[in-house]
């Protein structure tokens, strides 16, 4: 572990570095097709994929090895498929219609059901919100109670 930490620090200096020494001028229209732009996506999307397997991996090994792990990520994946479900009912197919009617005739086509499914991720959003402030106020309130 210490040595891909190592690792990831030198890529993020390399990265650093050449963003800050190779980086094209701003005014110039070919600065998207550089190489050096190329590269700093590159790095980024390794830095990306080693961050996520290693959040997977390491999440996944402590869900395996703690008591009751297990119980708590299936308990955690049921409420949020709760939530989806929730989150797909509250999204009104009546106002996806009203959606799609406004952008008739123009240039973007929205589908009703794209426009619903939107509307479900924001249910799902705001209601994940919710569920933060709540965990984050409620050992607050279970003080102030007591015991």
């Amino acid at each position: 572990m210490k040595i891909l930490k190592i690792v990831l620090i030198v890529i993020g200096v390399i990265a650093a570095a050449l963003s800050f020494f190779f980086m094209p001028s701003g005014d110039d229209p070919t600065a998207i097709d550089s190489s050096s732009i190329d590269l700093m996506f590159i790095l980024t999307w390794i830095l990306l994929i080693a961050a996520t397997a290693l959040a997977l991996f390491y999440g996944l090994k402590k869900m395996m090895t703690t008591p009751g792990g297990l119980k708590k990520a299936l308990f955690a994946i049921g409420g949020l498929a709760v939530l989806f479900i929730i989150g797909y009912a509250l999204s009104s197919g009546d106002e996806a219609q009203a959606v799609v009617d406004v952008f008739e005739g123009k240039e973007i086509q929205p589908e009703a059901s794209t426009v619903k499914t939107i509307g479900m991720m924001l249910n799902v959003f705001f209601g994940m919100t919710l569920v933060a402030v709540l965990l984050m106020i409620w050992p607050g309130i279970k003080k102030l109670i007591g015991k």
